[in-house]
C-alpha cells in the first residue's frame, strides 16, 4: 500500500540539505513515538503478533480473526480520527526469537503507533523491553502472567493475570468441588504456565487445601507417562494441568490410558477447539477457567458473538473474544488521544474505564490490568458450559 512520507521527515530533509549538523538517528535503532507519528492523512498502522504457524497456531489465529474482525468494524464505521486503520499481524510460530524479530519489524519498518500481542506471556515478555524503549503502546490480549505489565509504563493487557485467574480455580476447587488433595503438572518453559501454577498452589493452601505433588514437562513433549506416573502414587482428589491445549490433550489422554480417573483442572491456556481433537473425550468431566462462556446473556457479548458468526460462519472462541477486545480498548483510545504519539495514546489507554467488551466490562488499573471477571467451564458431552463466575 502506498505510504505518504511523514511531514516530519520532509522538514527533516530539507534541514539536512541546509548543512545543518544535527545527524539522524541510527539505522538500527527504532524510532521512538513520538518520531513515528504518521502525517494527517493515510492508513494509521497498528502491528499484531503471534503464533500463526506451528504447534501453537489454532490460539494464535483466532486472535488475529478477533482482531482483524475488530478493525474491519471500525473501518466501516469511518475509521479513527477520520482515517481507515491499516493492521500488519507476524508470525511468531510460538518462537521468542520470531517474536523478537515480528516486533522490531513493526517498530522500525511499519513504524506501528500501537502492537497487539504477544499472543502468549512468554512472547510478550521477550518483546516488552524493546517496545517500551521504543514508547510505542503495547496492549496483549491474552498474556497473563503478572510480570509482562511490570516491564514499563507503555505495556497493557486486557486479559485477567495467572494470580487472579489461578486463585479463581483454587476456589472453585475447594469451595465448589470441595477438594482437599490436588496435583499439579506444568509447563516448565512456558511462563504462563508456571505463573498459574505458582498461583494456584497458594491459593489451594491458604484456603486450607493440600498439593501433594508438583510435577513439570516441556513444551513439545510427547510421552508424559513419567510426571503422570509420579502423579498416580501420590493419589490426589484432581490434577490442575494449567498448560496449552497442544499438550494438555495429549496429558489428559495419556493419564486415562494409565488409569488415572480423577478430574481434571486447567487454565485458559486450553481454550483452543483442536484439545477435544487430541485428548479424543479424556477432558469430560473437566474444569478450567476461562475469559468468557459463549451462553452468557450479556448484550455486548451476544452481539459479538452474533456478528462473529456472520462473518466467519463459525462460533468464535474466548481467544478471539479477547483480541477483538484487545483491539477495541487499543483503537478507542487512539481516537480519545489528544495526537498519534505514544505517550498520548499511552495516556488514553491508561483512562480506560467501564468499557464494554466482549468478555465483560473492563478497567484499567494502576498497574495497567484491567479489573474484570472470569469463568469457570466445564466439559460435558465434548462441549464447554457455564459453571460459575469469580469476580475480583
Amino acid at each position: 500500500m502506498h505510504r505518504l512520507l511523514p511531514l516530519f521527515a520532509a522538514v527533516a530533509l530539507c534541514s539536512l540539505a541546509c548543512e545543518r549538523k544535527t545527524p539522524p538517528p541510527p539505522p538500527s535503532a527504532p524510532a521512538t513515538s513520538e518520531q513515528r507519528v504518521p502525517a494527517g492523512e493515510g492508513p494509521i498502522v497498528i502491528g499484531m503478533l503471534g503464533s500463526l504457524t506451528g504447534s501453537e497456531a489454532s490460539f494464535g489465529t483466532v486472535v488475529r480473526d478477533g482482531i482483524q474482525f475488530a478493525v474491519e468494524q471500525v473501518n466501516a464505521a469511518g475509521g479513527v480520527k477520520g482515517r481507515p486503520v491499516e493492521l500488519r499481524a507476524y508470525d511468531t510460530q510460538g518462537k521468542l526469537e520470531e517474536s523478537v524479530a515480528a516486533a522490531k519489524r513493526l517498530l522500525t519498518q511499519d513504524k506501528v503507533v500501537l502492537i497487539l500481542g504477544d499472543v502468549t506471556s512468554s512472547g510478550s515478555l521477550a518483546i516488552a523491553d524493546a517496545v517500551q524503549a521504543a514508547r510505542v503502546p503495547m496492549v496483549t490480549p491474552s498474556s497473563t502472567h503478572p510480570d509482562v505489565t511490570k516491564k514499563g509504563d507503555f505495556i497493557f493487557r486486557t486479559c485477567f493475570i495467572d494470580p487472579f485467574q489461578g486463585g479463581a480455580m483454587a476456589r472453585f476447587a475447594r469451595e465448589n468441588l470441595k477438594l482437599e488433595r490436588v496435583a499439579v503438572l506444568h509447563d516448565s518453559k512456558n511462563a504462563s504456565s508456571l505463573g498459574l501454577s505458582e498461583a494456584f498452589i497458594a491459593a489451594f493452601q491458604k484456603l486450607g487445601g493440600t498439593v501433594v505433588a508438583v510435577e513439570s514437562y516441556a513444551k513439545g513433549d510427547s510421552d508424559y507417562r513419567g510426571p503422570l506416573l509420579a502423579v498416580k502414587k501420590a493419589k490426589p482428589q484432581a490434577l490442575y494441568l494449567p498448560g496449552f491445549y497442544s499438550e494438555v490433550g495429549v496429558i489428559a489422554r495419556q493419564a486415562r490410558e494409565m488409569g488415572l480417573t480423577l478430574p481434571l483442572l486447567g487454565g485458559d491456556g486450553w481454550e483452543s477447539d483442536r484439545i477435544f481433537e487430541l485428548a479424543g473425550g479424556a477432558l469430560e468431566g473437566a474444569y478450567y477457567s476461562s475469559h468468557y462462556a459463549e451462553d452468557n446473556p450479556a448484550p455486548e457479548l451476544q452481539r459479538f458473538i452474533t456478528s462473529f458468526r456472520e462473518r466467519y460462519g463459525r462460533s468464535p472462541e474466548a481467544a478471539s473474544a479477547l483480541g477483538y477486545d484487545a483491539a477495541k480498548v487499543g483503537l478507542a483510545a487512539i481516537e480519545r488521544a489528544k495526537s498519534l504519539s505514544g505517550p498520548d495514546i499511552r495516556d488514553a489507554l491508561a483512562s480506560t474505564k467501564d468499557y464494554p467488551g466482549a468478555t465483560g466490562s473492563l478497567t484499567l488499573d494502576a498497574d495497567r490490568n484491567p479489573v474484570k471477571p472470569a469463568v469457570i467451564l466445564t466439559i460435558r458431552e465434548g462441549k464447554r458450559r457455564f459453571a460459575a463466575a469469580v469476580t475480583p
